[in-house]
């Protein structure tokens, strides 16, 4: 069951975070009309789509985990019971409509106000937000500790939905300037990285009590450890490619391959962070 957890969340954590992070970068690196549209949201109804399954079956998961079956998850009360009387299941009822009304928005025949995307996916990043670790703490703390991660999700999500948005400009880079899209990414990027950090750090020192988890190779450390190690790489693929921006377009192979690899960092560092969630924070004392 905890493999098929870590999963589900792996899945569910990277769909939400760069849905959100596409619609955030849309109109800086898109404008206001461009070729992508159309591709862009072919794409954002298939991580919608994803997003809502997943979603479901991270519902069943916790439903038989807390009922101790299988077949639990899939009966009528004892979910009734979970989406009614656990801090979970309220969250995760409210989850899933917003996920599905995001669905229909982008299953609509007519244009739908990019606006109210990105609001929806915003919320549905939110949501996400008090699962898990952020649940931990009560009170004021534990609501500040809620808004650390709604912030911290909020700058992973736009830096992997902007490398993905990236990559599909790469792919297909006729009409736009490559140099001046590189600029304008990591123009936000350093408002992410800084971001990223701090709140980073907060999480850290709020779940365990200290700067860094001892011992370090082992359980929540070690997964820990290799979350940053993974940051670590792609800020210095993100630091290469803007040293090397002058001549971008004469290394268009290299750059997109450059990116792609960062953006799959990126993902490695979210499957670290679904393991992570599944384990108990180490209190120093």
């Amino acid at each position: 069951m905890t493999s098929a957890m870590v999963l589900c969340r792996f899945l569910h954590f990277t769909v939400v975070l760069m849905l959100f992070g596409i619609w955030v970068f849309r109109p800086l690196l898109l404008g206001r009309v461009s070729h992508l549209d159309q591709p862009l949201a072919c794409a954002s109804r298939w991580l919608a789509a994803v997003a809502l399954v997943s979603g479901v079956g991270w519902l069943l998961l916790v439903t038989a985990s807390m009922a101790g079956a299988w077949d639990a998850a899939l009966e009528p009360s004892t979910l009734r019971r979970v989406l009614g009387r656990t801090f979970f299941g309220e969250v995760w009822g409210w989850h899933l409509l917003l996920n599905g009304l995001l669905m229909i928005l982008l299953l609509l025949p007519w244009p739908s106000s990019r606006l109210l995307q990105l609001t929806l996916s915003g919320l549905l990043l939110a949501t996400l937000a008090p699962v898990g670790h952020g649940a931990m703490l009560d009170g004021i703390e534990g609501r500040l500790l809620i808004l650390n991660q709604l912030m911290h999700l909020a700058c992973v999500g736009t830096w992997l939905g902007g490398l993905m948005l990236l990559v599909m400009i790469l792919r297909q880079p006729e009409g736009y300037s490559v140099r001046v899209v590189l600029q304008r990414f990591s123009g936000v990027g350093y408002a992410l990285v800084a971001g990223l950090l701090i709140t980073g750090l907060i999480n850290v020192r709020a779940l365990t009590g200290a700067f860094w988890p001892t011992p370090m190779l082992s359980g929540f450390a070690l997964i820990l450890l290799i979350k940053v190690a993974l940051v670590a790489a792609m800020l210095g693929l993100a630091l290469f490619n803007r040293l090397r921006i002058n001549d971008c377009e004469q290394r268009m192979a290299t750059l997109r391959n450059s990116v792609m690899l960062e953006w799959l960092l990126g993902l490695g560092a979210v499957a670290a962070v679904s393991l992570l969630g599944t384990l108990p924070s180490m209190m120093s004392n």
